[in-house]
């Protein structure tokens, strides 16, 4: 059975590559991007299954708008993947307040507004799946790439909440944590010069060659779709061997920091509660 797919961010990397393998499948996509003229190709070869319309989603009126209008023109979309978004390499003192306020404006509060326009619609037609782009950075971190970091640190918590707010409407969530995929991301990030305290520290790095990066832009989407085909999709979804190392050493690690102090940590329970225990 064919499926309905609304895909933010369908310009380039991972997001285009999830709207060219939902269509070659057979499924509808409504694809949203700043420049719809980036998909005209796409357009001409699968014809009244692509569905089109520009959008930038730090405009919140326009993102509101154009999600009605998506709902509106077909009977039913069955996955939601909120993938727009780009990266800022720098150390922290040296990112700019415009960098900082535009990045959280599209890749944090743009995707928290998307869910929030879309849960009413998934909703009303009795349910959904609604698939958030994160990364295996929203378990850990990297030296220079704080900003990024903030947001998909930010959108893990944001997600926990509205899992399970909106789980008795049959709305299903799925994080989608991949590792260092072979795409255009990179290239398209932007990069600040170090500034003199930072060069020679931990980050002032070289960017990594694609080449040398794990993870396959075709067959990370390959996963995400048997993900959101799956009976039980799950609320996070790791994809990429660097990613399922790294971010499961992250935990452990974390743990690990944190079982020591159990009794420490009891000596703030109030004097009632020590008695009861």
């Amino acid at each position: 059975m064919s499926r309905t797919w609304f895909v933010t961010g369908a310009s380039r990397g991972l997001g285009r590559e999830l709207v060219e393998q939902v269509l070659a499948r057979g499924d509808r996509v409504a694809a949203t991007l700043r420049r719809p003229e980036q998909l005209d190709d796409l357009a001409a070869r699968y014809g009244d299954r692509l569905w089109v319309r520009a959008l930038d989603v730090t405009d919140t009126r326009q993102l509101r708008a154009v999600v009605d209008e998506a709902f509106a023109a077909h009977e039913r979309i069955d996955v939601v993947v909120s993938n727009a978004g780009y990266g800022v390499f720098a150390v922290a003192e040296d990112l700019t307040d415009q960098q900082i306020d535009q990045m959280i404006a599209t890749n944090l509060t743009g995707s928290i507004q998307l869910a929030r326009a879309v849960v009413p619609h998934l909703r009303a037609q009795g349910g959904g799946l609604l698939m958030q782009m994160s990364s295996m950075g929203g378990h850990l971190a990297f030296p220079a790439f704080s900003l990024y970091h903030v947001t998909k640190w930010g959108i893990e918590g944001f997600f926990e909440a509205l899992a399970e707010e909106v789980a008795p409407f049959g709305i299903r969530t799925t994080l989608i944590e991949p590792g260092m995929v072979r795409t255009t991301f990179y290239d398209a990030a932007t990069r600040v010069p170090v500034s003199e305290p930072y060069r020679g520290g931990p980050g002032d790095t070289a960017p990594i060659p694609l080449e040398e990066m794990t993870d396959s832009e075709e067959n990370t989407i390959a996963g995400v779709i048997r993900a959101a085909e799956s009976v039980d999709p799950p609320r996070r979804l790791v994809l990429g061997s660097d990613a399922w190392e790294l971010v499961t050493g992250a935990l452990r690690r974390r743990l690990a920091e944190i079982e020591p102090q159990r009794d420490n940590a009891a000596t703030a329970d109030a004097e009632d509660v020590r008695a009861a225990s």
